[in-house]
């Protein structure tokens, strides 16, 4: 086994891989960028290695600088998290070079699943059902026309290289399919420095479910059920659950086979993600593989009791995964929400700001993963979410009040955030309804604006704590001087 492993990532995914090394014996290196001097991550690993300047281009993407502290702190293997080099085919491949293990899968397999059309006709050849579409190498707007009449309209447009809602277009009228396909490719090339895209039949009122997969280097290929991630906001996930109130056990146990299907098809180890779109009649389609642990991990884990970042490390370290596929349980249900310093009245841009008070909510069955403390700085470099919020309950009635009582008890004071959006999501009765297609913000939160809150103890001791800091003139990583504060002890002398 690993004696040190380095995690390439910062936030709560790298407190995360900290706390499951520790609890194997495993010391920790975290890497940090000049904003992150003083972040969680760094604070909880055994040793921290500085990498350079805030932007992500100049620390955390720098591949060179990355295997430069694993050679320094003689760290054996290097965990990505997710985002960031998680999904780089190039630093997976460097790290074998240097003979540093990746914890993930191997390069091939991140390449070929990194690549929408490759994947989709690998998919395709394996027998694993694909949604009807283009995938071809003419990327003329006559072709894309001719396939469009093919398929029939609605048609997405998609980019071949990348994700999270960039590159893509739903087209429903013949006249404006030039537009949109000159509009992805734009914005592909911009995002992924690749203009490839293809088109796919868009299934109306889809429900996006996906299935966590495991597999070792010795032929073992397991699911562990699915999750349900159907609430997004311009394709980015917002609340995710397992089961999915969707499925029945039959075609649980079906699309879970046809998951590990899709993985064996690349010959896939180490954790990974099959993802579906899931239509209004029961179809499914293969949607794509993340070849790399997920943000919504936990809510798997909460249900089936299994530490997936344990079985990561075990699985690089080239050992047999310990169980059978009878052998994984799922019981209870489980729901996840991200928490986002954003301002979800304004179109949700980001907050940014001195984080004065940050208190999650405790409880035998609410698990919090977090990235920030108080004091620390919000900044506009990276990723905006500060922490998750995952609540586990023996049906999903239960947890769903359980949900509502942990966001309310959530105290934060110093950025905007979107919890009080969360809340209206969880309060709404198509949520408790289980209709949870893909469109359900767009058709039930489109110009959302919050109630102003209820003036509980904690909402009073919030603002009271607000208008504290908001009064010292001066502020430094969270520690207010005294010659700044206005209501310091020692002003009067």
């Amino acid at each position: 086994m690993f004696s040190k492993i380095l995690i390439a990532n910062r936030g709560e995914i790298a407190v995360r891989v900290i706390q499951a090394c520790q609890e194997m014996g495993i010391k920790t290196v975290a890497v940090f960028s000049e904003a992150d001097r003083q972040a969680l991550h760094v604070i909880r690993a055994d040793e921290a290695v500085f990498i350079g300047a805030a932007p992500a281009t100049e620390s955390y993407l720098n591949m060179d600088r990355i295997l430069a502290a694993a050679r320094q702190s003689g760290a054996e293997a290097i965990h990505p998290g997710y985002g960031f080099l998680s999904e780089n085919a190039d630093f997976a491949q460097a790290c074998a070079d240097a003979g540093i293990t990746f914890i993930g899968p191997s390069p091939e397999s991140i390449r070929l699943m990194g690549n929408k059309i490759a994947a989709k006709s690998t998919m395709e050849r394996a027998g694993v059902p694909v949604v009807p579409g283009y995938y071809g190498t003419d990327q003329s707007i006559e072709k894309f026309v001719a396939e469009a009449d093919k398929i029939g309209y609605p048609v997405m447009v998609k980019a071949a290289a990348g994700g999270g809602g960039k590159g893509m277009r739903i087209v429903h009228d013949p006249a404006e399919l030039a537009d949109a396909v000159d509009g992805a490719k734009r914005e592909a090339l911009n995002a992924f420095g690749d203009d490839a895209i293809f088109l796919e039949k868009y299934i109306v009122n889809p429900r996006h479910i996906e299935f966590q997969i495991i597999a070792d280097q010795h032929g073992n290929t397991f699911h562990l059920f699915e999750r349900e991630c159907s609430i997004q906001r311009r394709h980015q996930k917002v609340l995710e659950e397992t089961p999915s109130t969707a499925l029945t056990p039959e075609k649980r146990a079906e699309m879970g086979q046809i998951a590990i299907q899709a993985a064996n098809a690349v010959n896939y180890y180490n954790a990974g993600t099959v993802e579906f779109v899931y239509g209004e009649d029961g179809s499914y389609y293969f949607l794509e593989m993340n070849t790399r642990l997920q943000v919504e991990h936990c809510v798997t884990e909460q249900t089936t009791r299994i530490d997936l970042v344990y079985l990561q490390i075990l699985v690089a370290d080239g050992q047999p995964l310990p169980f059978q596929q009878e052998q994984v349980i799922q019981r209870g249900h489980a729901i996840e929400v991200r928490i986002y310093a954003e301002d979800a009245e304004n179109n949700f841009l980001p907050s940014t700001g001195v984080l004065h008070l940050f208190i999650p909510p405790e409880g035998i069955h609410i698990r919090n993963d977090i990235g920030i403390r108080a004091g620390m700085e919000v900044t506009p470099y990276y990723d905006p979410m500060m922490a998750k919020l995952t609540v586990y309950g023996m049906t999903r009635e239960i947890c769903i009040e359980r949900l509502k009582w942990a966001l309310d008890h959530y105290i934060i004071s110093g950025v905007k955030h979107n919890i009080p959006f969360l809340r209206a999501v969880v309060d709404h009765p198509a949520f408790h309804s289980g209709e949870t297609t893909t469109d359900f913000i767009a058709r039930h939160f489109e110009n959302w604006q919050a109630k102003p809150p209820e003036l509980t103890d904690e909402v009073l001791i919030t603002a009271v704590i607000g208008e504290l800091y908001r009064d010292t003139s001066v502020v430094h990583s969270g520690d207010v001087s005294e010659e700044g504060d206005v209501y310091s002890p020692w002003k009067a002398f």
